[in-house]
């Protein structure tokens, strides 16, 4: 089953995330502490651990999680067939999938070392119930039909 591996904020906009040991997320707002949390509805992002590792392959970088901006690192969930409207249980928190990808010209489309994976290999989500999570919790996704 797909799990957490991070959770992760940052302070100012433009700075890479920090994993934490454990993150507060808000519903109709984000990650506690985060500066993206109230912004918009794509209040938490999320990227897959195999994402970032490919990344690393391929630029000869050495990015890890929150290196992307990335919010929630997931292992073992293939970001690539969610839809729009797909709810996670993440843990105790329930996210509702508002986007996917982001493009490449958005303004703040944060990059590691000028590698930026969140435009095709991100997605993004908004908080329905509220929790903490924490590295280990699984993550299950509900489609939009059956949630």
């Amino acid at each position: 089953m797909p799990r957490l591996i991070a959770v992760s904020r940052s302070t100012e906009r433009t700075d890479p995330k920090t994993p934490l040991d454990a993150g507060e997320l808000i519903a109709g707002y984000g990650l506690a502490g985060d500066a993206h949390a109230g912004l918009s509805e794509r209040e938490i992002s999320l990227v897959a651990i195999e994402s970032i590792e490919a990344a690393n392959a391929r630029y000869g970088i050495q990015a890890g999680p929150g290196s992307f901006a990335d919010n929630l690192t997931t292992e073992g969930l293939d970001v690539s067939i969610l839809q729009l409207g797909d709810r996670l249980r993440v843990g105790p928190a329930l996210l509702e999938v508002v986007q996917l990808g982001k493009p490449r010209t958005a303004a703040h489309t944060y990059n590691y070392q000028g590698v930026s994976i969140l435009p095709d290999m991100g997605a993004f989500c908004r908080v329905i119930e509220g929790g903490r999570v924490v590295p280990g919790d699984t993550v299950e996704v509900l489609p939009a039909s059956n949630s």
